[in-house]
């Protein structure tokens, strides 16, 4: 059975390795990308670790996502899972541990990936129509969802 886990700053080595793997698999579903954040540091694979982030575990870590806070809003980031273990429920345990209950959250999707689109919006996200670029000098476009729960 998968498990789920909070990663923690001493966990960096392993969200590290899943990140990389995340940035290497789908390179146009994240603003940074695969050489940028190879040559990162442990103490900044640490810094990156202080606000939720969780991994899927089956045994190794299979899927991952994280939240930072946007104006009291947690906003959703860095959400992956292996495809090899695509189907198999993991990114709603992720959400359902990264978005308290009657809590709102927002995130960012690339308008190409319906996959993850679908996800986002069985969970109860909707497109805004807010649109900009992936990362600076990307043709690729971004959409903002919403979760209410007001």
């Amino acid at each position: 059975m998968a498990t789920l886990r909070r990663l923690g700053p001493d966990d960096w080595e392993t969200f590290r390795t899943i990140r990389l793997a995340a940035l290497a698999d789908s390179p146009d579903a994240f603003g940074s990308t695969l050489a940028r954040e190879q040559p990162y540091g442990e103490d900044d694979w640490r810094r990156r670790l202080t606000g939720p982030v969780y991994v899927v575990e089956d045994p190794h870590p299979v899927a991952v996502g994280g939240t930072f806070d946007n104006d009291g809003t947690p906003h959703i980031w860095g959400m992956w899972t292996d495809p090899d273990h695509r189907g198999r429920g993991h990114a709603r345990r992720i959400l359902d541990a990264l978005i308290p209950p009657d809590t709102s959250a927002q995130l960012d999707v690339n308008i190409t990936n319906g996959d993850a689109r679908i996800v986002y919006e069985r969970y109860g996200f909707v497109g805004t129509g807010e649109v900009e670029p992936l990362r600076p000098g990307s043709d690729l476009q971004i959409e903002l969802m919403v979760l209410r729960r007001d």
